[in-house]
């Protein structure tokens, strides 16, 4: 899926989150929105994800106006907010299989899929368990569960790097976004932190203020960079306070 963004704009009363981002997102990467808190990170996944609509410009998919009227272009993205929405009042099992339903990916080998996941986000134990019981890094898990068997082609994801899961659901959810990658998917996730960032992407956005100020590969980054003693994004970032 080839993702665009069109000199976009959304404004909130007096301010304006995102201020003409255009945005080229070839499928097969993962892409890092870096940001300080109010830079538009979050507004432009929800605008991605057709959540909010942007106030001019316009965003494409395979050069097909988005709307969330489009069930069959819906089905191919997945937004993970911060905080993801669940059935808080069902069972993990029962809340896993209303968000596949939703996507039409409750087929024949869903179960098998779910009874994998659950066992490799060490939650299996937790299967008949109320999801409003759980710790926030457990919830977390069993939202990012439906995305993995839906195997979107849009991944849009709030800050899943702190998201509260343990370092073994970090390394699960990072292996499994490489190797999506690696299928064609493209992966988009909000982070505050450059380390983060710089080991786990392919592309970097950096946002100020809504606009687009970076927009490039790591390689790159790293190639403008000369000396990077304190890591290539932190170097980049200063450079861009100098100017």
């Amino acid at each position: 899926m080839n993702v665009e963004l069109s000199a976009v704009d959304k404004i909130y009363a007096r301010t304006r989150a995102l201020d003409r981002v255009t945005l080229s997102l070839p499928p097969g990467q993962i892409v890092a929105i870096l940001g300080s808190n109010g830079a538009g990170k979050t507004t432009l996944l929800r605008c991605l994800a057709g959540l909010i609509r942007p106030d001019r410009g316009e965003v494409t998919y395979d050069g097909e106006h988005y709307s969330v009227g489009n069930l069959n272009l819906r089905r191919r993205l997945v937004f993970l907010p911060d905080f993801p929405p669940h059935f808080s009042n069902e069972s993990v099992l029962r809340s896993l299989g209303l968000m596949l339903r939703i996507y039409e990916a409750d087929g024949d080998d869903a179960p098998e899929q779910v009874i994998h996941w659950l066992k490799a986000f060490e939650l299996l134990h937790l299967a008949e368990a109320p999801v409003e019981s759980l710790s926030r890094g457990q919830a977390y898990k069993v939202a990012l569960i439906p995305l993995l068997i839906i195997d979107p082609e849009l991944w849009l994801l709030d800050e899943p790097l702190a998201s509260g899961m343990d370092p073994h659901g970090l390394s699960l959810f990072k292996a499994a976004a490489r190797a999506a990658a690696a299928r064609g998917r493209t992966i988009l996730y909000t982070t505050q932190v450059l380390e983060a960032a710089e080991r786990f992407s392919d592309r970097v956005c950096i946002l100020h203020q809504g606009e687009v100020r970076i927009f490039d590969t790591l390689q790159n980054l790293r190639d403008r960079v000369t000396d990077h003693g304190d890591g290539v994004l932190a170097s980049v970032l200063a450079s861009l306070h100098e100017t």
